[in-house]
């Protein structure tokens, strides 16, 4: 059945401004709508619509009030009974296989002392094999008071597993004995560029691995089976899934590009995945994308991703001056100048999107001159310059972001979290300007929104309650930690959205809701736009709709608990 209603008017409710809405539509009966909706479309001129309609195609068909969409007769209609819609959230910054692997790991992330993160590794080994290794944790040192952890602390609770778990920001790794006995790592391990083997004061390995380092033990590991790749993404695009995420830029390696691969070859993708390959293999993507294309809406890949730094967590984030905590030390670059500058020069004359971490204002502004001068060099066009991270950006600096159309990829969680102990490293001037999410929107910068997981939780209400309120989470900065910096939540939204999609050179698709874009959004228990802001955290996904197909629905998701 085809329906021709053109030009059909109704005057809208107050909840769109008063406004008298057009719906012209020509097409074929749409196989969903969602009616009685207080719907935030993220467009500028109609940013309010009560219901849509999402046609055989899975996108958009049209929106409006709810009376024009139920006139188009939907094959099923869901009454969102006033709850909220937002276009689906896009993650522009995970490490997706790994936020997989780790729901299943040890979980130290809350560890409160070096007891009970003694113990809880202690307990997850013995639901091991002997043999097996025990990976991930996201352990954060600065919950017992900064020590950092040691192998001689877990050795006489793990003798049978070798044992590589990583700080929760990734940048500092823990073996224990069994792990650097299979990793052929011993004392007289020589020091490493743009990494740090810690030692204790007789000069014995303490287990501890930072950035570059890290690849003595992580390059050794065994390799994980295809059935449990597997395992992992379904466990992460199921997540993300129930926090309303339906797109994500994942950071990772050619063997995840592998793994997302055999997913959409064998039709199992629900989140929708731009899959970002190293810098360093630029020639390798360029190579690859002539021959199989950037992908479709479900997987694509174009984008390379490298590192100026470390983390200001652990001490490896390029400063121009020393930490306030510890002077002499200025952190350093995890990839020298020169080959930051040939890498992004290559990948940017190969037409791939430069993404790059830097977290300190010295490597920030390093990656800023690379920019610059490989766009003065290659000549003009719509590259989207990427820096993840963005942290702590010197005085002039952000004007920069704007200046030169860098994006500035940004993880908000990270606020609220570094914001606990962050002052005492970097003293208030550099706090000023950390996170600066305001300074930033208001110089016209391209802003995007992540989480960095598995560093920090994928679930942007968190993100969001974090970007406008800045409370940390020992809520010892009640009125926001550098609440300068703070921002609105509809500013908030556009980033996790609009601002995600700009970022993955896929606005035409997605991050809005408006016709002929994916059918890709969320239903949200209340409107986070009209609540108080600190309550926004807790505001629960009720239904996540990928391409118009339900892929979260928390009503049955609750419903299988109880049987």
């Amino acid at each position: 059945m085809t329906f021709r209603l053109l030009r059909f008017v109704a005057c809208a409710p107050l909840m769109l401004l008063g406004a008298c809405q057009t719906l012209s539509y020509t097409g074929p009966r749409p196989v969903l709508a969602v009616v009685n909706a207080r719907i935030w479309t993220g467009v500028a001129a109609q940013p309010w619509a009560e219901a849509l309609a999402v046609d055989s195609a899975g996108r958009i068909a049209a929106t409006g009030t709810t009376a024009q969409i139920a006139r188009l007769g939907a094959v099923k209609i869901i009454d969102a009974k006033q709850q909220m819609v937002v276009p689906g959230m896009i993650d522009a910054h995970v490490h997706f296989l790994d936020g997989g692997y780790g729901l299943a790991s040890v979980q130290l992330r809350d560890a409160r002392t070096k007891a009970e993160f003694i113990t809880r590794i202690r307990d997850y080994a013995r639901t091991l094999p002997s043999g097996a290794w025990i990976t991930n944790g996201d352990w954060d040192h600065t919950n017992w008071g900064g020590e950092l952890p040691r192998r001689d602390w877990i050795d006489s609770v793990t003798p049978d597993n070798p044992v590589w778990i990583n700080r929760l920001d990734g940048h500092m790794s823990l073996a224990n004995t069994p792990a650097l006995r299979a990793a052929g790592v011993s004392r007289g391990v020589p020091a490493i560029q743009g990494g740090e083997i810690v030692r204790d004061t007789s000069g014995e390995l303490t287990g501890v691995f930072k950035d570059n380092a890290m690849d003595l033990v992580g390059a050794r590991l065994p390799a994980v089976p295809a059935a449990l790749e597997d395992k992992a993404l379904d466990a992460a695009m199921a997540y993300v899934a129930s926090y309303g995420v339906t797109s994500v830029h994942s950071m990772g390696s050619w063997n995840d590009l592998a793994v997302y691969t055999r997913a959409r070859t064998s039709d199992r993708m629900r989140t929708r995945i731009y899959a970002v390959t190293p810098l360093s293999d630029w020639a390798q993507l360029r190579d690859t994308v002539a021959v199989r294309g950037r992908g479709d809406d479900w997987l694509r890949i174009g984008g390379v991703k490298g590192f100026v730094d470390g983390s200001l967590g652990s001490h490896t984030a390029a400063m121009v001056d020393g930490f306030t905590d510890k002077p002499a030390d200025k952190g350093f670059f995890v990839t020298p100048p020169d080959s930051l500058y040939a890498r992004t020069s290559g990948a940017d004359r190969a037409g791939l999107q430069v993404i790059v971490h830097a977290i300190g204002d010295r490597a920030i502004s390093t990656q800023l001159d690379v920019f610059a001068r490989v766009a003065k060099e290659n000549g003009a066009r719509d590259r989207r310059f990427r820096i993840e991270h963005a942290q702590h950006i010197g005085p002039r600096d952000i004007s920069r972001f704007a200046r030169l159309g860098v994006i500035a990829s940004m993880q908000p969680y990270h606020v609220i979290d570094d914001g606990r102990w962050a002052s005492a490293v970097i003293g208030a001037d550099r706090a000023s300007r950390t996170y600066a999410f305001r300074s930033l929107l208001d110089a016209k910068a391209p802003l995007a929104f992540g989480s960095d997981w598995f560093v920090a939780p994928p679930r942007p209400m968190e993100g969001i309650y974090a970007a406008v309120t800045r409370r940390t989470l020992d809520d010892r900065n009640p009125n926001g930690w550098v609440p300068a910096q703070k921002i609105t939540v509809q500013e908030a939204l556009r980033a996790y959205t609009r601002g995600c999609a700009f970022a993955g050179f896929d606005e035409a698709n997605r991050g809005t809701l408006s016709v002929g874009m994916l059918a890709d959004f969320a239903l949200l228990e209340r409107d986070i736009t009209t609540i108080a802001p600190n309550e926004i955290r807790d505001v629960r996904v009720m239904l996540t709709v990928v391409g118009g197909r339900t892929v979260y629905d928390r009503a049955a998701a609750v419903d299988s608990t109880r049987r």
